[in-house]
């Protein structure tokens, strides 16, 4: 999914339809180190306006239900070419990202998402600006600079989320064993896919995730809720 200038539209929760509430309200317990641990995995099939997709790499599949405390290490999304890189990052609530400009112009990166709204102002290249995301949701980044620039960060609830190989195929280790809920996101897709999973310890599971549609394409507003100046002075993409 790497690259920006991919899509736009501040969708914040109301993109995960009935994830973002699980996600955010669905009851989490602690990891239970005595209920062992297993594995999920499986494919998911990508379709583009309803065919099939030959490239199903980059979507995130993530698992909630149960919270677990973020790594130590910083994440990156990076500036490079007027692109976001990667175009969808997925962290752990807690965590925090790096987001550095590697082009020779200025950038300005900024966030109007409720979970993590932010403005890192404008900077230049070969310096990078850090923020932290605390709270799990879905966090659109932009430029407020260059309107083909966009991004999303997921921040999940623990650490079980994996992103998908070119075939479609995934795989997340180290799962607690229990029953949980399991989903695949796409930014492009309306929503995404989820399925119920049980996970039982030393045993891999594959969750029965219907297929992912791409579709989406909005565009987006800046920073000040304006559209985009053009070349020319006037407003517009």
């Amino acid at each position: 999914m790497g690259g920006g200038g991919r899509r736009g539209g501040a969708r914040g929760l109301a993109a995960l339809g009935g994830a973002g509430v699980l996600l955010l309200l669905a009851p989490l317990v602690a990891r239970p180190a005595e209920a062992g641990r297993g594995r999920l995995a499986g494919k998911i099939a990508l379709t583009h306006g309803g065919a099939p997709k030959p490239d199903a790499s980059g979507v995130i599949v993530y698992v909630v239900g149960f919270s677990e405390p973020p790594p130590t290490v910083i994440a990156e999304m990076a500036q490079k070419d007027k692109a976001f890189v990667p175009g969808l990052l997925a962290i752990t609530a807690g965590q925090s990202v790096s987001f550095p400009n590697r082009d020779p112009f200025f950038h300005n990166v900024f966030s109007l998402s409720p979970p993590r709204p932010f403005d890192l102002g404008q900077y230049t290249s070969k310096s990078a600006k850090v923020r932290a995301f605390p709270n799990p949701g879905v966090v659109e980044i932009y430029c407020n600079i260059h309107p083909e620039m966009a991004a999303t960060i997921l921040v999940l609830p623990n650490r079980r989320f994996a992103r998908t190989a070119a075939d479609g195929s995934f795989a997340i280790e180290d799962v607690p064993a229990g029953a949980w809920s399991a989903f695949a996101f796409d930014p492009y897709a309306d929503k995404p896919a989820r399925a119920d999973v049980t996970v039982r310890a030393g045993e891999a599971s594959e969750p029965p995730f219907a297929a992912l549609d791409e579709t989406r394409a909005p565009e987006h507003l800046n920073k000040f809720g304006e559209k985009y100046k053009d070349a020319k002075g006037t407003y517009g993409r």
